[in-house]
């Protein structure tokens, strides 16, 4: 392995669409210890675009199947491609012995995501999920409040998701194909869900109602889960295409005060218009206008609660999270066990929805 000798980790990355450009491509090529090597695309301008930003030593390769047949020349895949590829890609390289970050949902189903977690368990190999919202400001910052003592007990969680677009856009997020694993679901669901597991425990039950409502739409596009957790508290996760007015992202409500944030994460905006991590000190710094509000009894809106600090976004952590657990041996950010639990709770969530039942877990 190239980075046991002090070079970088050499990575393929496997999908240059959203995924792939804004985020991974940008965090592995400014992560110390790290070195994208080649791109699975074969759009011409998508490939001038990664040349363009990561030089003319990028070199790409046209299937998975290609990437994977010098497989002794990379030390990490990375997976950015469409949710149906998942598995059957992954599965190949860590056959090929490569440790494997895949792009969340890993996997359509929690048998599918298990079965390769125990593949790379099997192997001794890193697999870890990018569920890159555990490093969203917000979410830092709750966390902050929450091990501090600020909310008291937490009573209940509300996270959303929500945006306003009345038209669809097509792709394989929107269709209605099973196989695609596409919907606000298992998109951006996965992240809220992930969220909740991480901050409250395992879930008992699950509650969802979930639409179709643009005309056109193949796909869930206005979705709401409801967890109860082992723990007691109750998460309300909102995930829409289809919301006028947008509501807070984070209410968390507790014994002694709650927390009230709104906007979201500045992180994909800045890789979106172009701008690195390390680039300047103010990465993932949102304004004091945009802080949340901790406290009880007004609204925040009216000047209720004292406003709490947003703890800057850290995105960059994840990838040195894993090219330091791919070194050490340890088990990495977000492990594919962790990914399937959350994955029993979209599988319970789409039942729920579809029958009008609770479901047990």
């Amino acid at each position: 392995m190239t980075g046991m000798t002090g070079t970088p980790l050499r990575v393929g990355l496997v999908g240059y669409g959203l995924a792939g450009s804004v985020f991974h491509a940008p965090l592995i090529a400014t992560t110390e210890g790290l070195a994208l090597d080649t791109v699975v695309t074969t759009h011409p301008e998508r490939q001038a675009q990664a040349r363009a930003e990561f030089g003319d030593g990028l070199r790409f390769a046209a299937t998975p199947d290609e990437l994977l047949a010098r497989a002794d020349e990379l030390d990490l895949i990375v997976i950015a491609s469409p949710n149906k590829t998942h598995v059957p890609i992954a599965t190949a390289a860590l056959k090929a012995g490569l440790p494997v970050v895949v792009d969340k949902p890993i996997a359509g189903t929690a048998a599918d995501a298990r079965e390769l977690a125990a593949l790379a368990d099997e192997r001794g190999l890193l697999l870890s999920v990018f569920q890159n919202r555990r490093w969203d400001n917000d979410f830092l910052t709750l966390r902050e409040l929450i091990a501090e003592g600020e909310l008291g007990d937490v009573w209940r969680f509300e996270s959303r998701f929500e945006r306003w677009r009345p038209q669809p856009k097509g792709g394989w997020r929107e269709s209605g194909d099973p196989a695609e694993i596409g919907g606000l679901l298992y998109d951006l669901g996965s992240h809220l869900v992930d969220q909740a597991l991480v901050l409250f425990g395992p879930a008992a039950s699950v509650y969802a109602e979930s639409d179709i409502r643009r005309p056109g739409a193949l796909t869930d596009d206005d979705t709401v889960i409801a967890i109860t957790h082992v723990s007691g508290v109750r998460s309300h996760l909102y995930v829409s295409a289809t919301t006028a007015q947008l509501g807070p992202r984070f209410r968390v409500l507790g014994s002694q005060a709650g927390y009230v944030k709104y906007g979201l994460d500045p992180q994909e905006a800045e890789l979106r218009d172009g701008k690195r991590p390390g680039g300047t000190d103010s990465w993932g710094i949102e304004p004091e206008a945009l802080w949340g509000r901790v406290g009880s009894g007004e609204s925040p809106l009216t000047g209720g609660g004292r406003p709490a600090p947003t703890v800057p976004g850290a995105y960059p952590a994840y990838y040195a999270a894993v090219a330091a657990a791919i070194r050490d041996g340890g088990p990495g950010p977000v492990t594919a066990h962790e990914a399937a639990a959350a994955l029993d709770v979209l599988e319970a969530a789409r039942r729920s929805a579809h029958e009008g039942v609770v479901v047990s877990l």
